[in-house]
């Protein structure tokens, strides 16, 4: 039972890290009905940009010694400094996302907005390559780690610090984006974009504004979720896999839905944890790499919109 327990509560925390992700998926998809398939992508930029400031590297290095010009002068900054400025570069990202990319696709259809997403993927993960090199980078910015002694000491459970931060963290990040959503003038701008875009221009809200606010919010999910994921495992490429692993948290949770971004989170996490203990060894290993996708493909045929999701009925 306390292994049953265990592998529980390690399924609930790992999803707490898939819900980060699916965060910024849910936020662009409400505001601007676009799947932003570039989310973990924006994910893994955040966390090259912080751990390259914080180790010191100089961005574009490889170029500048090409061309012959200085590739060591960037210092090595604090926790405190190297955060907002990388906040600072994901904002200018979602400046110039909606300048060049957004700003010409207006009124275009879904999957043509779609596609975009998957080009804007493939040309960050490259700019992210260019600016900081793809050796895979320690992200230490204080967090706790190792087996929590109180957890262990009276219920003899295994439970990651670590784990146990980025779920306390992302709990308090769903609170805040929840009551800016509800509470302030933007997050009603927000909404009302989200239920009718031609409704919202009529009464002055302006959509490229909107846009922006909402790709930075997304950028700053990602930076959280970046640094999360790189404080587990390392920042390294492998890091933009996470969208993959988001699709079937959306999938279950709904893409319109905050709550409904966790509440995935977790069922999958803990469902896929589950199925490789107690499945695995009689139906093969690896179970938990796709244990999500089969979950996700049986809930489509069952309630295709999501738990939270809003049902759509078109008439024709």
């Amino acid at each position: 039972m306390l292994f049953f327990i265990e592998t529980v509560i390690s399924g609930l925390l790992a999803g707490v890290m898939y819900a980060l992700v699916a965060l910024g998926f849910v936020l662009i998809f409400k505001a601007s009905e676009i799947f932003n398939f570039a989310q973990g992508v924006m994910c893994l930029f955040a966390a090259l940009t912080l751990a390259g400031l914080i180790l010191g590297y100089t961005p574009f290095a490889e170029i500048l010694h090409v061309l012959g010009l200085p590739a060591a002068w960037m210092p090595e900054l604090p926790l405190w400094l190297a955060i907002p400025l990388t906040m600072a570069v994901m904002v200018g990202l979602a400046l110039l996302i909606e300048r060049l990319i957004l700003r010409h696709l207006v009124n275009q259809e879904p999957i043509i907005l779609f596609m975009a997403t998957i080009g804007l993927a493939y040309v960050l993960e490259g700019v992210g390559d260019l600016m900081w090199g793809s050796d895979v980078k320690p992200l230490d910015i204080g967090l706790p780690s190792g087996a929590s002694d109180w957890m262990l000491d009276r219920f003899d459970i295994y439970v990651e610090k670590l784990e146990v931060a980025a779920a306390v963290i992302a709990t308090v990040l769903v609170i805040l984006l929840t009551l800016f959503s509800q509470y302030t003038r933007i997050g009603r701008a927000l909404r009302a974009v989200a239920d009718d875009h031609q409704a919202a221009l009529s009464v002055g809200i302006s959509l490229r504004t909107i846009w922006v606010i909402v790709w930075s919010i997304a950028g700053f999910v990602a930076l959280v979720a970046g640094v999360m994921w790189g404080a587990k495992s390392g920042v390294q490429f492998s890091l933009s896999l996470i969208a993959l692993k988001a699709l079937p948290v959306l999938i279950l949770g709904g893409f319109t839905s905050i709550p409904g971004a966790i509440v995935g989170g977790l069922i999958i996490g803990v469902g896929e944890k589950l199925a490789e203990i107690y499945l695995g060894p009689f139906i093969g290993g690896a179970l938990e790499n796709w244990f999500a996708y089969v979950v996700a493909l049986l809930f489509l045929l069952v309630r295709p919109q999501g738990l939270f999701g809003e049902r759509l009925i078109e008439r024709v």
